[in-house]
């Protein structure tokens, strides 16, 4: 029986010849990830085991982003425990305010993510580096002290879903509206504890940037990890962010996928979750008259480059609604940086929107941007679960960057097209 790229990458990293669904296996691992809520758990369960040396220095890595800057004295002791960690462990990869970004943009950047690796992280949206063609998946704070210590994790291998992409978006359609699509599509558990893999000719009018954004939302699927087929594109990309070796792996033609879709991405329309689920997705077209109170757009999900262009060009020369808050943050510092360069930062707050430094806090109703009571907000990060964004009677509206601009302008949820 063949195998699907997930499977070949974990019986290369077990050193078996097949893996089967469903087998237990232990493997190697290339990364261990963890951040400022996570780490610390990992920390303390990693010397109560008595350990006192990390497997590798150069493959840990460790990125304070979720309240950082530090929303409290909390948050600020976290940060000091992780940071004397890193520096006791000689761990190279720990990025702190300054050199920082959301952990799922900034690994990709630093090269610390190629085809074929085997990464683990302490938070659920690591399966973002499956935009690169390597098997990475979310695992709790034990499992990334294990993993730190050992260079090794356990996994049952997952079944896959196989989706075929073709034709090329539309208009203002991005990869959030490919994959708001397809979880509205298959629903919130409809690739549990699976591989999505995604390949097709219409890979190629994806976008790196797209492709991070689809994979980073896979576990909201219920996925095990995304995965999507290397091509020039991907290539391109390593060779830009990265020296290290890499190896392509591809489905093998006789692999076993439990169901197959295909999707005409020339088909999809900008979408949006309605609370309280990703999978409660309308078009643009039946969104209806939904008025807002904030708008945010970047996170691990949309915080990249692409994001803030789009943004930025539907918001020159335009001004947010009064009465709205709409608040802008990079994925990582030289994204940061790029935006300076290309006066998109001008372009956001001459509007009248807010440019913050790279932060998980207004994702995850952390800081800087919670919402309140009855509070409506339209968001391009990646959940809108019940009081997920601040309060438990707020409502969050997942959205493209195009979508969440242009409803920034209008103050209510609008289709860019029609702006």
């Amino acid at each position: 029986m063949g195998m699907t790229m997930s499977q070949k990458i974990l019986a290369d990293h077990t050193g078996l010849e097949q893996v089967v669904p469903g087998q237990l296996i232990e493997a190697d691992l290339d990364l261990v990830l963890g951040n400022d809520i996570t780490s610390p758990v990992a920390v303390n369960e990693f010397r109560k085991a008595g350990f006192d040396k990390v497997f590798d220095t150069k493959k840990v890595a460790i990125v304070p982003d979720h309240f950082t800057p530090n929303k409290d004295i909390k948050a600020a002791e976290q940060c000091r425990m992780i940071r004397e960690f890193a520096h006791e462990m000689q761990i190279e990869n720990y990025f702190e305010i300054g050199e920082m970004g959301i952990e799922h943009c900034l690994i990709p950047e630093k090269g610390l993510a190629v085809p074929g690796d085997l990464i683990i992280g302490a938070d659920s949206h690591t399966c973002t580096y499956g935009a690169l063609g390597a098997f990475s998946t979310g695992v709790g704070s034990t499992d990334m002290a294990a993993g730190m210590a050992t260079g090794k994790c356990w996994f049952k291998v997952p079944s896959a879903i196989k989706f075929i992409l073709k034709g090329k978006p539309q208009g203002w359609v991005s990869g959030k509206d490919v994959i708001l699509h397809i979880i509205g599509m298959i629903g919130v558990d409809g690739a549990l504890y699976k591989s999505m893999e995604f390949m097709g000719e219409g890979l190629i009018n994806l976008s790196m940037d797209d492709r991070f954004t689809m994979a980073n939302m896979a576990i909201e699927a219920g996925a095990k990890n995304g995965i999507f087929m290397v091509d020039q594109r991907t290539l391109e990309y390593v060779k830009e962010h990265s020296k290290r070796p890499y190896k392509i792996y591809e489905p093998d033609e006789d692999a076993v996928y439990e169901e197959v879709y295909e999707i005409d991405l020339s088909a999809v329309r900008p979408t949006v979750a309605f609370p309280h689920l990703p999978d409660n997705t309308r078009t643009i077209d039946e969104v209806g008259d939904v008025s807002i109170d904030q708008v945010v757009i970047g996170s691990c999900t949309n915080g990249r480059i692409e994001d803030l262009r789009v943004a930025a060009k539907i918001l020159k020369g335009r001004k947010v609604k009064k009465g709205i808050r709409c608040i802008v943050f990079p994925g990582t510092q030289n994204i940061y940086l790029q935006a300076l360069k290309e006066g998109l930062i001008a372009d956001i707050v001459e509007a009248g929107a807010i440019f913050s430094t790279p932060t998980c806090g207004p994702c995850l109703g952390g800081h800087m941007g919670v919402l309140a009571k009855g509070e409506r907000a339209v968001s391009t990060t990646n959940r809108n679960f019940v009081g997920r964004m601040g309060h438990t009677e707020s409502e969050v509206y997942l959205a493209s960057p195009a979508v969440a601009a242009a409803s920034a302008v209008t103050g209510k949820i609008t289709d860019p097209g029609a702006i």
